[in-house]
């Protein structure tokens, strides 16, 4: 009992320390969200090659990190448009550095040094949100509306998370994914959805989205968030490691405290993007995909 209260003190302190930081660097926007990005992306990076060496795979770390870092970089500066360039030269430089590293060059190498500047290329998408919208005035401090949408998509994971771990501790009985995550529930998930649902109806409101946009933003939020937890666990399982790694006591490493961020940021920007910000409506999703259906038919 003394070593569990002790795993969760040291898991709340942590969480809520980094929690603050990455809270606080939100708020600040500009150099202070760069350099928290940039951070995160070389820890992680290193973390994700050495969990796929540990399963025989050796992605080309450099060409991970130089592609990582100029799409943070690119994504910073507002020039969406050069994040393809980025990745179509990352590509290259991916089959280009294992065809000549004088080791066997297996393509799962070349496949797996992609998926790391792939998954890194998600985080960017933070400060694509943070750019987005009309400035806005509130206490006499000016700031783009993307804050707000960063805000909602941070608590709601927080939410999401904290819901998760304490109804999964108490009621979990349902196994959510035996082989990948076995320590994760279905209790613990709905519980987690529900309030973060709740959650972003609240900060919705608040933030004058209304309540159609809270609800659907919130769903899409929790479920890729717990989605992008399994998914890195699979990684993990596959490569037969716990944590990513040891340099955040209670949570493992930094790909483990921030996964729910990786799926969650990316399609929450979309949506937000096209159906919040541009004023599109399922009526013309559905115009759009019969089109696309009489092309493929005729």
């Amino acid at each position: 009992m003394a070593i569990i209260n002790t795993i969760l003190k040291n898991r709340i302190i942590t969480g809520f320390s980094i929690g603050a930081l990455v809270f606080g660097c939100i708020l600040a926007g500009g150099k202070f969200l760069l350099a928290l990005l940039l951070v995160f992306i070389i820890i992680a990076s290193r973390e994700y090659a050495r969990i796929l060496e540990n399963k025989g795979f050796y992605p080309f770390f450099k060409v991970i990190l130089i592609v990582s870092v100029s799409m943070i970089l690119v994504s910073a500066s507002g020039y969406v448009n050069l994040i393809p360039l980025v990745l179509l030269f990352g590509t290259i430089g991916s089959f280009l550095s294992v065809l000549f590293r004088g080791r066997q060059p297996y393509i799962a190498n070349v496949a797996t040094t992609i998926l790391g500047f792939l998954i890194a290329w998600m985080p960017c998408h933070v400060c694509l949100i943070r750019q987005m919208g009309p400035e806005v005035s509130l206490f006499g401090l000016t700031f783009k509306q993307g804050l707000y949408f960063l805000l909602f998509i941070f608590f709601v994971i927080l939410i999401t998370d904290i819901g998760a771990y304490f109804i999964g501790i108490k009621y979990g009985k349902n196994k959510l994914s035996p082989v990948i995550s076995p320590k994760k529930t279905v209790e613990g998930a709905l519980g987690g959805g529900i309030f973060a649902l709740i959650t972003g109806i609240i900060i919705g409101q608040l933030i004058g989205i209304g309540l159609y946009h809270s609800v659907v933003l919130s769903l899409i939020v929790t479920v890729m968030a717990q989605l992008g937890d399994l998914s890195e666990s699979l990684i993990k399982r596959d490569a037969g490691v716990k944590d990513s790694g040891n340099s955040l006591p209670g949570h493992g490493g930094f790909l483990d405290r921030a996964d729910s961020y990786l799926f969650s940021v990316p399609v929450a920007y979309y949506y937000i993007e096209y159906f919040i910000l541009s004023g599109v409506d399922f009526n013309m999703v559905r115009d759009l995909i019969q089109k696309v259906m009489n092309v493929i038919c005729s």
